[in-house]
């Protein structure tokens, strides 16, 4: 039984008038101005398709047609495979999933202590947030300070895929030899590379450069992808007003022919490769110079790009990294109204949306827990209201008719209530006194105390020992590697 996430497009900023205008306007910037792409083997099959290609200075011009070309195969329908069929995600342009966080390069970790995140909390953190409810894609949620940075995908891959059941969203550092890497230790769990093609546990993300450039690491990633079946999330992190236009109108427009331009050239590569029209977008707040992505803009651009995906039938992720620095109220508010927006307006994927704090620069075990609980909530109010012959109650209204009366000792209160009542893990209703005979916890004490709770009781890998070792020591000889590649082409030069 896979998971199966709730529907979401409730919540729509854009009139039907208005997607139109951004799809001209875009078709216009893809056709007249053009995407800068520094890999030569993408121009040359956008080339071979009869695009408009200037190899001197990288541009490749678009066309309507090669757009609908593409279009007409990219799927809308797709699944994301897990370690085992629970866990698989079924993926449309309606339902709504969650992806936890990523990259962070520091930690708040469970003493109060803000440090540089390490190996061991990469682990710590996957583990965490794979028995959390409503978590159903994984990330590598921490950037090891104590690995060298080139080429540490393939230890972020040994530090997550081997801990987690779901599905295993990835980001190859280096190009075309990070997905093979993958693909390989991939292979460990599933038996051969021919299976991880058919059946691929994890996916490849690409995040194109704003405005309108696509640099030759994500063209080869994107590539590869396709020829090897791995799906690939197509991303642009615009920040409007600094690399994109401050209206989010031109931010919209810009951003879809970016994703667009890869979307494009996945298809040509490999027709059916599932892609998912992605951003990690935030307003550049004027007064820091930085990124916000807790700011009320950046939650209307990922609500309002999820119609624009949805226009061409596309998945779509969004949802970013809040601007609190601890479990507080300001992480509360934002991150509820992140992903209250962003689940209501149909995000497929929402991305970010556990532990991730301070503009995406750390993450925290406790935030994690509260995050869970703030999107149980959210996803009991996507569920909405049912209206049938049951719930309007009209044979209960008049069983008990107009007297004093309340509804607690009928069986039909009982049973709905135990069936359909939003039950939270953190979130205390009682009264003070209650409160303070129970201990007084804050939510953030609470969380911790889950946090530590589950830490301490699963520390074993979710595949077999063995396994997780020999994807660790092939991780560590593809990282060793790819140094020593580096070295070489700098030498060379």
């Amino acid at each position: 039984m896979s998971i199966r996430g709730l529907k979401g497009g409730i919540l729509k900023f854009l009139k039907e008038p208005d997607i139109d205008a951004i799809h001209f306007a875009t078709l216009e910037v893809l056709g007249e101005v053009g995407i800068k792409m520094e890999y030569r083997p993408a121009l040359e099959i956008f080339r071979d398709f009869g695009a408009r290609v200037d190899f001197k200075n990288s541009i490749v011009k678009i066309d309507e047609y090669l757009l609908n070309k593409a279009l007409s195969t990219a799927p809308s329908r797709f699944t994301l495979y897990g370690k085992n069929e629970n866990f698989d995600v079924r993926v449309d342009p309606e339902r709504v999933y969650t992806i936890g966080g990523s990259s962070a390069l520091n930690v708040l970790d469970l003493d109060g202590n803000y440090r540089p995140a390490l190996f061991d909390d990469l682990i710590k953190f996957t583990i965490l947030l794979d028995r959390l409810q409503h978590l159903h894609i994984m990330h590598a949620i921490v950037i090891p300070s104590d690995i060298e940075e080139y080429g540490v995908d393939r230890m972020l891959f040994a530090g997550t895929f081997p801990y987690t059941s779901r599905n295993y969203y990835s980001q190859s550092q280096t190009g075309a030899d990070g997905v093979l890497d993958q693909i390989k230790m991939a292979a460990v769990v599933q038996g051969s590379e021919e299976a991880v093609r058919k059946n691929p546990m994890f996916t490849e993300v690409v995040c194109m450069v704003s405005p309108l450039q696509h640099e030759k690491v994500n063209s080869e990633v994107l590539m590869e992808s396709a020829k090897n079946n791995i799906p690939v999330y197509v991303e642009v992190d615009s920040m409007p007003g600094g690399t994109t236009p401050a209206p989010i109108a031109g931010t919209l427009v810009e951003q879809n022919a970016n994703v667009l331009a890869g979307i494009i050239l996945a298809q040509l590569v490999n027709p059916g490769t599932p892609c998912i029209y992605s951003i990690a977008s935030g307003l550049m707040d004027m007064t820091t110079g930085g990124y916000s992505g807790g700011a009320p803009e950046t939650n209307l651009l990922h609500c309002a790009t999820a119609q624009v995906a949805h226009y061409y039938s596309l998945p779509f992720q969004g949802g970013t990294g809040i601007d609190a620095k601890i479990p507080d109220a300001q992480a509360g508010y934002e991150r509820a109204m992140q992903v209250l927006s962003n689940a209501l307006a149909g995000t497929n994927f929402i991305h970010l949306s556990f532990g991730m704090m301070e503009m995406m620069l750390s993450a925290s075990y406790e935030q994690c827990v509260i995050d869970n609980e703030i999107m149980g909530a959210a996803f009991k109010m996507l569920e909405g209201i049912v209206v049938n012959d049951e719930t309007l109650s009209v044979d209960l209204l008049r069983k008990v008719g107009p007297k004093s009366a309340h509804f607690l000792t009928f069986k039909e209160t009982s049973e709905y209530v135990r069936k359909n009542y939003w039950v939270p893990e953190i979130t205390d209703r009682n009264v003070w006194s209650s409160w303070k005979a129970m201990g007084g916890k804050s939510m953030q004490q609470a969380a911790g105390e889950i946090a530590k709770k589950i830490i301490s009781e699963n520390d074993k890998p979710y595949i077999p020992e063995e396994q997780t070792k020999e994807i660790l020591e092939m991780a560590k000889a593809f990282h060793k590697k790819a140094i020593m590649n580096l070295k070489k082409a700098s030498s060379s030069h």
